[in-house]
């Protein structure tokens, strides 16, 4: 009786708990200058409710907290209507229960239900378990969103919330969401303008990947919000008195520098927290007074305050008058404080600023029976990923990188010779800009030339370059230029991949008739025996390159067939060939997609995998791409070969492994006792002094008894600069050996670096 009465009372509070939930979105929704839709958005809670009642997630709590969640985020940080809050409340009940689109469509109308069928399609996260399926759904996801923008907007919403409550999950399931987040689904949020959501997807993800250093981070920059408080009020009482003497209604932020933007730049520059001077940013938000003058007056502010500090000559952002391709405006200028440092100022107005914190959802007003009023520069965005959407069969990772050509947040600006602007990713080469122009002129494109000056197609074009292409009949698409390709990969790699299977058709009609001229049958094991003798991979690579006409058939092709080998040599020699081939091709796993088998399901891993002695010199294997040592926050990925290869969690391969492959994912804990060496890459520089390089030796063979195996220092104009190549036992000995170097007078810097 007594526990029927407290099951009774604990579903009577959760009850009042989502009854709550659900009064709070609306309290939300109403103080929004959407058109007031109460009664659709409850009718939707109703059915959602329903639908879902008596399941629970993962935390505990039951399921439809989550669509709440989800449509709050996307009435409050987003800003969109009561569609779009319908979609979100209703996102899961296709997926999860036994209502279909077609009933969803039946009760709240055409649009709602396109949008939860959207939402449907790419449910479960972007990527499935297999390859194939991962590219599909990405796709998926990506026509869906050229429907309707809001869908990607909502599945945005859906990952924010899923990554605030990930702490319920498994390690392993960690790493793959906390992985795809970063690799994709933040980049997309800032793509479509969503700075603040992006924000925090990248700081979450940072957070489960390495919470040590997350910590870290956060406990110093605790430590140093006074000292920042202090120089903002400082910094800012001179610009508040000229700008209430300009009668300007405004407000100023402070912006400090997001957790993982403050690793990033550690990582990236190696150099401390201490040494990262732009922690701190000021916001100034101004009301123009009339919008015909919100231009002047971001100038006018722009010329106050750079009379007050002087302005930095080459750190002037204007992104008003030409904005981000994400609808981005604002004024950045970076001034000079009496303190000495450098502080950047940006400047908005109330609009730009809506627009900066929402993006598209700012400026893409709704109809409620759909469609939009303007589309700019996402349309123009849109369609490129439609051109890549167009290359049939891409590999998965390959596909996944081109599309993330298309997130890039920094952007230049260049022009063509009439003077028409272009908008391309930093670090585009004048290729992408021929192929920007249209594919034909990239297929036939021989050089360029910028400002005047013939340049290669390989060079890299800068903000303000105008640039000429110049073209060639006789020009064709060379396999090459995917090696300083960066927008124009996919349509480079389409037309190869074109040209690849026309070559492979002639190949087969040409060797078809030189091995019957031979009599010799055309079967699986021929095919294999030439593609040896030319060391092809696979039989397809030898069918195009007779084809092409890269190789001619002949007289060592007729003595493969005619040669009479020993078999016990012949087997020992398969089997030593095959045996380096299995090494070399689990080394070289971290770069390649991995086939579709079921190899990985031999291992059953168990969640958490121990890396002891004993294992990490038989049954893992080190990636040669990151270099793990004992310490480093590190995880495993199952090959296709059933090899673990241990990877540090921020490896720029492991990044894409854990975006794409997921399922092989698992977590990994160093469990060692300083018997193994491994070798690290120690960077140091300071200035040149005599005697230098033998305290530096000192120091590390002498003091700390470490085994050097290479060291290379430079010296220029009084700076030197080396590399030290040492074995460790893990990370404790390489923060040792830096402490201790740094104790050297005149050495300036010293950082662990990768080759």
């Amino acid at each position: 009786m007594e526990e029927n009465l407290s099951l009774k009372e604990k579903e009577k509070a959760e009850e009042a708990m989502i009854e709550q939930a659900f009064q709070e979105l609306l309290n939300d929704y109403l103080q929004t200058k959407h058109r007031k839709r109460v009664e659709i958005i409850t009718k939707a809670f109703n059915f959602a409710n329903q639908a879902h009642k008596g399941i629970k997630r993962r935390s505990g709590e039951p399921y439809i907290m989550h669509p709440i969640a989800v449509a709050k985020i996307v009435c409050n940080e987003i800003g969109l209507g009561s569609t779009s809050i319908c979609a979100a409340l209703l996102h899961d009940v296709v997926e999860d229960t036994d209502y279909t689109v077609e009933d969803i469509e039946n009760i709240f109308g055409h649009k709602i239900a396109q949008i939860v069928d959207g939402l449907t399609k790419i449910s479960g996260g972007i990527f499935g378990d297999k390859a194939s399926a991962q590219a599909e759904n990405f796709k998926k996801l990506l026509l869906t969103m050229s429907d309707d923008i809001r869908v990607i907007l909502i599945k945005i919403a859906d990952r924010l919330h899923n990554m605030r409550t990930l702490g319920s999950m498994l390690p392993s399931k960690q790493y793959k969401i906390a992985g795809e987040t970063l690799y994709i689904y933040a980049p997309l949020a800032n793509r479509l303008g969503l700075n603040r959501i992006k924000t925090e997807l990248e700081n979450l993800s940072f957070k489960y990947e390495h919470p040590e250093e997350y910590h870290e981070i956060e406990r110093k920059l605790a430590a140093t919000a006074a000292e920042r408080d202090k120089v903002f009020q400082e910094f800012t009482a001179p610009i508040r008195e000229q700008l209430d003497k300009m009668g300007l209604k405004y407000h100023i932020l402070a912006r400090v520098k997001s957790i993982y933007s403050i690793w990033n730049k550690m990582q990236t520059k190696h150099v401390p927290f201490e040494e990262i001077y732009d922690i701190l940013a000021v916001r100034i938000i101004f009301t123009p007074r009339s919008m015909e003058e919100e231009l002047n007056d971001c100038f006018d502010i722009y010329v106050a305050i750079s009379k007050i500090y002087k302005p930095h000559p080459d750190r002037l952002r204007d992104w008003i008058s030409h904005p981000k391709s994400n609808g981005y405006q604002a004024l950045h200028v970076t001034l000079m404080g009496n303190n000495g440092q450098w502080i950047e100022v940006q400047i908005r107005s109330d609009r730009m600023d809506d627009v900066a914190e929402q993006g598209f959802a700012a400026h893409w007003k709704y109809k409620e029976g759909g469609g939009s009023e303007d589309e700019g520069e996402l349309a123009k965005w849109l369609k490129t990923i439609k051109e890549i959407l167009d290359d049939p069969q891409p590999d998965a990772i390959d596909f996944l990188d081109n599309i993330k050509l298309g997130l890039f947040a920094s952007e230049i600006f260049v022009f063509t010779p009439k003077g028409e602007l272009k908008t391309l990713p930093q670090n585009a080469t004048a290729l992408d800009f021929a192929f920007s122009l249209h594919t034909d002129i990239g297929c036939h494109c021989i050089g360029a030339k910028v400002n005047h000056k013939l340049v290669p197609l390989s060079y890299k074009l800068k903000s303000g370059d105008q640039v000429e292409i110049l073209t060639s009949k006789s020009q064709r698409v060379q396999p090459e230029w995917l090696n300083f390709a960066t927008t124009s990969r996919a349509k480079i790699a389409s037309i190869l991949r074109r040209e690849d299977k026309a070559n492979q058709k002639v190949g087969e009609t040409m060797l078809a008739a030189f091995l019957q001229a031979e009599g010799i049958r055309m079967d699986e094991s021929a095919l294999d025996k030439l593609t040896n003798l030319h060391n092809f991979h696979t039989p397809d690579e030898l069918l195009s390159a007779i084809g092409a006409k890269r190789i001619t058939l002949g007289d060592a092709d007729r003595n493969v067939f005619k040669e009479k080998q020993n078999k016990s040599w012949k087997k020992l020699l398969s089997f030593s060939f095959g045996s380096g081939k299995d090494n070399k091709d689990s080394k070289d796993s971290k770069e390649q997609a991995p086939s579709e088998t079921k190899s990985a399901e031999k291992i059953n891993p168990k969640e958490i995998l121990k890396l002891t002695e004993e294992t990490i010199s038989k049954d893992y294997i080190m990636a040669d791409c990151c270099h793990p040592i004992p310490g480093d926050d590190v995880l495993g990925y199952i090959d296709e070969h059933n090899h673990v290869i241990i990877h540090k969690r921020q490896c720029p391969v492991a990044v894409k492994l854990k975006s794409s492959y997921g399922n092989r994912i698992i977590a990994t804990q160093w469990d060692t006792h300083k018997e193994l060496s491994f070798l690290v890459t120690i960077y140091i520089n300071g200035i040149d002094t005599i005697g230098l390089l033998n305290e530096v030796t000192q120091v590390i063979s002498r003091q700390l008894n470490v085994n050097i195996r290479k060291l290379d220092i430079e010296s220029n104009d009084g700076i030197f600069e080396g590399r030290i190549k040492l074995y460790v036992h893990d990370v404790d000995d390489v923060r040792t050996i830096c402490n201790n170097l740094k104790q050297i007078q005149n050495i300036k810097q010293v950082t662990r670096v990768e080759d």
